[in-house]
């Protein structure tokens, strides 16, 4: 489905098809886009391992903080190519409160070949620094990547999803209490049917706690 046919659902689940509308386009678009963004963290719908703005950092000798994509939220995987082998080493992801209980010195160590990547909620921290320049390869869990703006847009998710973004759009319109449309039990009602489908939002505590699992390979490191 495009723009122009979710808004028209949309017009046609409210009961909101005579002009003037209750709720302008502007505002409908809106609530299009952040249903997309919520779908695709609720239901983690896009993994990425191709867009390289996403999924490549450039990565300089001695440098142990990167910034990650805005987009990115979850790391499925990470690997660490150097640049003068061009090997590829897969590192585990875990937090610092698992390096502080294995290898409670890890913040004071010199460079050498990363093993551990740390991510916060916008970078990574290589442990150890590199001591060679390279390149980190993602696959990660992100939002959309362009608004929807125009008539002929597509939401970035698979189209079998396209229909349910409808509901998110709902529940906020009935939720405006200022509105004449203000429905506090249909806005609750299209909430359950959204998160029916897409599933409830992780809050910030589950998603640092994905982030930050047991490595998954089972490796004895010296650092």
């Amino acid at each position: 489905m495009n723009v122009q046919q979710l808004v028209e659902q949309f017009r046609v689940d409210s009961l909101d098809r005579e002009q003037p509308y209750l709720w302008g386009e502007p505002e409908v678009l809106a609530w299009l886009n952040e249903a997309q963004a919520e779908a695709a963290v609720r239901g983690r719908l896009l993994l990425d391992d191709s867009t390289p703005a996403v999924c490549e950092v450039a990565v300089a000798a001695g440098a142990a903080s990167h910034q990650l994509h805005p987009k990115v939220y979850e790391i499925a995987h990470i690997r660490f190519v150097s640049a003068a082998t061009s090997q590829a080493r897969a590192l585990d992801l875990v937090s610092r409160e698992y390096l502080d209980a294995k290898h409670p010195r890890w913040r004071d160590r010199g460079l050498g070949e990363p093993r551990f990547a740390i991510q916060t909620e916008t970078r990574l921290r290589l442990v150890p620094a590199p001591r060679e320049a390279g390149t980190l390869l993602l696959e990660a869990y992100r939002l959309p990547l362009k608004q929807l703006t125009h008539c002929n847009d597509k939401p970035e998710i698979h189209e079998a999803h396209h229909a349910y973004l409808v509901h998110w759009a709902l529940h906020r319109a009935f939720g405006l209490p200022d509105s004449d449309g203000f429905d506090p039990s249909r806005s609750a009602t299209s909430l359950g049917e959204f998160e029916a489908y897409f599933g409830a939002r992780p809050d910030s505590d589950l998603r640092r706690a994905t982030r930050h699992d047991e490595p998954q390979v089972t490796v004895v490191h010296t650092l």
